[in-house]
């Protein structure tokens, strides 16, 4: 990263591949869930076991596909990340009681926002696994297990409509998205709103 540069590199093509991969089965495996889960749904697609094939599928091309892009990508980086976004210190919590403080790659928000995706991913996956399995040996069958399901999709769809929002309508964080898709912003906005990170990567080795 250069000092008079325009713009600054700040997600790699792996980081940007996990990103995607996760957004792009996230949708299949919710639009697949709402089918299973409102009846109306359901009725009007009327192919219920193919859709939940797929629904089965999706989760285990998402399993798939992330391993691929950790084992042949750039680990790295993917270990850089996972620490940037472990940090949390005095400046994020003052930032999430709304105190401006200077953020690094990522804000306080960020973190949380990322801390709980990665939790629903686990429980997702163990509570699918669970209904997956009671489907085939009634031991499993917990009712607890739907309620876990279910929940998490509530949980999972004001996550994505927030996250929505502010990659596509608010005006401040909108040019984050170019960071995910082409893998630079402009260094006017990352002072702006992530200093710490900026002036960190222009420190003298």
């Amino acid at each position: 990263m250069t000092r008079n540069a325009a713009y600054v590199k700040r997600f790699s093509r792996t980081e940007r591949a996990v990103h995607w991969i996760h957004a792009s089965v996230f949708f299949v495996l919710l639009g697949t869930g709402l089918v299973l889960y409102v009846p109306r749904l359901s009725a009007l697609i009327a192919r219920r076991p193919l859709i939940k094939d797929v629904h089965v599928y999706a989760a285990l091309a998402w399993l798939v596909l992330l391993t691929i892009v950790v084992v042949l990508g750039d680990r790295r980086g993917l270990r850089r990340t996972l620490r940037d976004l472990d940090l949390f210190d005095d400046d994020d919590r003052l930032w999430l009681r709304r105190k401006p403080r200077p953020q690094g790659r990522f804000n306080a928000g960020q973190k949380v926002h990322a801390a709980l995706v990665a939790g629903f991913a686990f429980l997702f996956a163990v509570s699918g696994f669970l209904l997956w399995l009671g489907e085939r040996d009634t031991r499993f069958r917990w009712a607890s297990t739907i309620l876990l399901h279910d929940g998490l999709m509530y949980a999972s769809l004001v996550l994505l409509m927030g996250h929505l929002y502010l990659a596509l309508i608010y005006p401040a964080t909108r040019h984050a998205l170019r960071g995910i898709t082409v893998g630079s912003v402009r260094r006017d906005w990352a002072l702006e709103h992530h200093r710490k990170w900026i002036e960190r990567d222009e420190r003298p080795q």
